[in-house]
């Protein structure tokens, strides 16, 4: 009888999803200090500094990197998002009247992940509903990138 490896081993996985930004500095500082469980974690970051652009989060063991990796689409001019559903309609599944298509969306890997200690570490990341209220450019930016 062969036992999988991701029984043998107690490897899981889940999608952490969320419409609402990360506050930067908290969402780094988790980073840094990601639980041991996590093996891999991959996906694409909303932060509240940068409405502009898209994070990826790649992280595998300890080294993890956080870059801009392309346009909302909702930052776009209304003649380029049109072009972009046109090409792409799948785009508009998950469209939010006022945000668009900025959202969070995060692959956990690891080894006896707790799904929910986890989830409620990454929920604490988010923007509270003060912060929310608040002009977000106010927020202290841990990024140095030039993006254009």
């Amino acid at each position: 009888n062969h036992t999988p490896e991701t029984e043998e081993y107690g490897i899981s996985s889940f999608t952490y999803k969320r419409k609402r930004p990360f506050h930067p500095m908290r969402f780094v500082e988790w980073c840094d200090h990601m639980p041991d469980s996590i093996v891999r974690a991959k996906g694409i970051i909303w932060s509240a500094r940068h409405q502009e652009v898209a994070l990826l989060l790649s992280q595998a063991g300890s080294s993890a990197k956080i870059e801009p990796v392309s346009y909302w689409v909702a930052a776009l001019s209304q003649a380029q998002q049109q072009d972009v559903f046109q090409q792409s309609p799948e785009v508009l599944e998950d469209w939010d009247e006022e945000f668009g298509d900025r959202m969070t969306q995060l692959v956990i890997i690891g080894i006896d992940l707790d799904r929910e200690e986890i989830t409620k570490q990454l929920d604490n990341c988010l923007l509270t509903n003060e912060e929310f209220q608040n002009p977000w450019e106010r927020l202290q930016d841990p990024f140095n990138w030039e993006w254009q």
